[in-house]
């Protein structure tokens, strides 16, 4: 006979360890769905990033191909600068990480190695003005969200106009935001290439659009003889990018 208090109703334990289980299971089957879920929107976010990028990088295939024919036979030493130029643009296109910010910096020396080599091609045609007020290592952005615009600012804009033209790049920082305003000249034959036009900006929309939300702005404005695109990303400090792969010798243009 158990003393009075200790009497143990095992009909009562078992039914709290029975609901204890239940329960654990519940939490332990809801934090697995969770987890299940953030996976699967961050491969379908890969993927859509990796698809949108697929479709860029046949303009480099492309364009490349056509500026080293041009050159190989009448300057070897240049083609294989550009060569090399090209090897950067290449890795950077297939680069699995595209969706990781970068330094603006490295960004900004793609775009430079691309607008050199378009120089080459294009001859005095093509300038380029440059106002960065900003200290582009300290701040970060995707890969190749950048240097598609200019290169729809050079083939949408500056190829097709038999005197060239100057393409504008401006960058500044304001409100804990970055802002970059890209513009190009546009002759009265514009209207032909605003499918291309489209098609670029829906792309680099797209991948802000998957990485940033809604926090991000890619909006174009043409008028009488311009065409310009502003791309607002948010701000985010330096979290401590790794050397470049990028090789040291520079291009000339600023």
């Amino acid at each position: 006979m158990q003393p009075i208090g200790w009497a143990i109703d095992w009909d009562l334990v078992v039914r709290n360890v029975l609901i204890g289980a239940i329960m654990t299971g519940i939490a332990f089957r809801y934090f697995y769905l969770q987890h299940q879920l953030r996976s699967k929107e961050q491969a379908e976010l890969h993927s859509r990033i990796q698809a949108l990028q697929s479709r860029i990088r046949p303009h480099f295939l492309f364009n490349s191909m056509n500026i080293i024919a041009s050159l190989i036979s009448i300057d070897p030493d240049t083609a294989e600068e550009v060569v090399e130029d090209l090897s950067v643009l290449f890795r950077a296109s297939l680069n699995d990480a595209s969706d990781h910010p970068v330094a603006l910096s490295e960004e900004l020396e793609l775009c430079r190695k691309y607008l050199h080599i378009e120089s080459l091609r294009l001859d005095d045609r093509l300038s380029v003005d440059w106002d960065v007020d900003v200290d582009t290592s300290e701040v970060r952005i995707p890969m190749l969200t950048l240097q598609p615009l200019l290169e729809n600012a050079v083939y949408h804009g500056i190829q097709p106009l038999p005197e060239g033209g100057t393409v504008s790049v401006r960058i500044v920082e304001a409100d804990d935001m970055l802002e970059v305003v890209i513009r190009n000249p546009v002759g009265e034959t514009k209207h032909a290439h605003e499918q291309g036009n489209r098609m670029a900006m829906e792309n680099i929309r797209s991948r802000l659009l998957a990485i940033y939300g809604a926090s991000a702005v890619l909006e174009t404005d043409a008028g009488d003889g311009y065409f310009q695109m502003r791309v607002v990303y948010p701000l985010l400090p330096d979290e401590g990018t790794g050397a470049s792969d990028m090789p040291e010798r520079r291009n000339d243009m600023q």
